[in-house]
């Protein structure tokens, strides 16, 4: 597609021009850091967004939208909202998860996440300047602050719909298993599939998720758990052993070994704009209480992102001779199991979700749009994807601060960085819903 940097959208007539306006006028920077705030304030571990959902549906419900909450059962639950149109337009969903990776308890969270909590990683908003801060404030709820923003304005500014207009808040996004009482089933898109199966389902979807440039696909993940054998003997024998067998030795073996094999895992599979990385992040043996005795064997679990075009099955033949290969070189005897399953998806760059996202982008950079490569994040966009809803993703960037760390970059975000991705939302929608 041509485009001409600074012109007007392409996708807008002058009526849905003026509808876009009225609605961009009322998206401010106050407006957008008073939600991120009101998000930031209610803490949303995975297992725990009900209260999160419950506060959001009632916003939505005193600005005139049906805000609902889904329960998924009585700790976690889904914001979801309808504004209906009158009919002849595709229906678009504007997407974003509520839970955060880390809980805001120190208890749970350390020393694992830091030292120390930041005042970033705690559910308490500050805004200063430019920056609102708080546990999630750029990733999720700075993304759902602005999806929920987005659908306030379009409200506000009476923009007459055709096509139904959707907000959809969803727990359990983050890739995680159930924290302590949670239903074992709380991650890995729980709150996305129980949406679509209630119904209704978009026509279209955008999610909103970290990254300033619009996507197509992403990768899936496939999580493995392997158990490496030793022999359970006690430190005062050992010289008395032959061999001598220790699992956490063996371990550590195997995973520098794992660790040296991702990397040319994600070269042999990077395509499109993927390349799927893995990472060891999980380590247990033996008994805290008894440190003069081995185990008899140690557990290990690892992450392997997936290509969209790659199956569990082709991962799992890689992941078995890879453990062969490492354990004939050590002399170790290594057992493996896949224990999580998300494929990765890919929506046709043709569709026109896709399409308007990727003029939106242009119209509002004044520039010809760069995809971003060797991406390996994974999201809720291939649950959407899973029950046919063609989907876009674009997001926040990190905030461009010297120093910042991952704990702080997903816990800070500029406001201005809010405004341009809440006009993008409602340029597409304006576009995808309006005549």
């Amino acid at each position: 597609m041509d485009r001409i940097a600074g012109q007007e959208p392409l996708m807008l007539t002058e009526i849905q021009r003026g509808h876009y306006e009225k609605a961009i006028a009322l998206a401010t920077p106050d407006a957008l850091a008073e939600a991120a705030a009101f998000l930031v304030d209610i803490p949303s571990p995975t297992g725990d967004e009900a209260p999160l959902a419950e506060a959001v549906a009632a916003r939505l419900r005193n600005a005139g939208i049906d805000g609902q909450t889904q329960y998924l059962d009585e700790r976690q639950a889904n914001a979801f909202a309808v504004m209906h149109g009158s009919g002849g337009r595709p229906s678009l969903m504007l997407y974003a998860p509520t839970d955060t990776v880390t809980s805001n308890s120190e208890e749970e969270d350390l020393p694992w996440a830091g030292a120390e909590l930041y005042p970033e990683m705690r559910a308490k908003a500050h805004i200063d300047g430019d920056v609102v801060s708080g546990l999630g404030a750029q990733n999720p709820k700075g993304h759902g602050a602005c999806a929920m923003v987005a659908v306030e304005a379009i409200r506000r500014a009476g923009v007459p719909l055709a096509g139904d207009l959707m907000l959809g808040l969803g727990a359990g996004g983050m890739p995680t298993n159930a924290r302590s009482g949670a239903r074992a089933d709380s991650g890995h898109g729980v709150g996305c599939d129980h949406m679509m199966k209630l119904g209704p389902r978009p026509d279209c979807a955008i999610i909103a998720k970290s990254g300033w440039a619009v996507s197509w696909e992403e990768v899936g993940l496939a999580w493995y758990e392997v158990e490496i054998e030793g022999g359970h003997t006690y430190v005062g024998s050992r010289h008395l052993i032959s061999p001598f067998s220790n699992a956490i030795a063996n371990a550590a073996k195997v995973v520098l070994d794992l660790e040296e094999w991702f990397p040319q895992w994600a070269e042999q599979h990077r395509s499109g704009l993927v390349a799927p990385q893995g990472v060891v992040s999980f380590i247990e043996g033996g008994w805290e209480r008894m440190p003069a005795f081995t185990p008899a064997v140690c557990r290990l679990r690892f992450d392997l992102r997936l290509s969209p075009r790659t199956s569990a099955a082709e991962a799992d033949a890689a992941v078995d001779a890879i453990l062969t290969e490492i354990g004939a070189r050590h002399g170790v005897t290594t057992r493996w199991k896949r224990i999580v399953t998300i494929p990765g998806t890919t929506t046709d760059p043709e569709e026109p979700i896709i399409q308007r996202c990727i003029e939106a982008w242009e119209f509002l950079e004044g520039r010809e749009h760069v995809p971003m490569y060797g991406m390996s994040g994974a999201t809720d966009a291939n649950i959407l994807r899973g029950h046919g809803v063609p989907t876009a993703r674009i997001g926040l960037p990190k905030l461009k601060r010297e120093g910042i760390d991952f704990q702080q970059g997903m816990n800070m975000v500029s406001i201005a960085d809010m405004v341009r991705l809440t006009r993008h939302l409602i340029l597409v929608a304006v576009a995808t819903c309006c005549d």
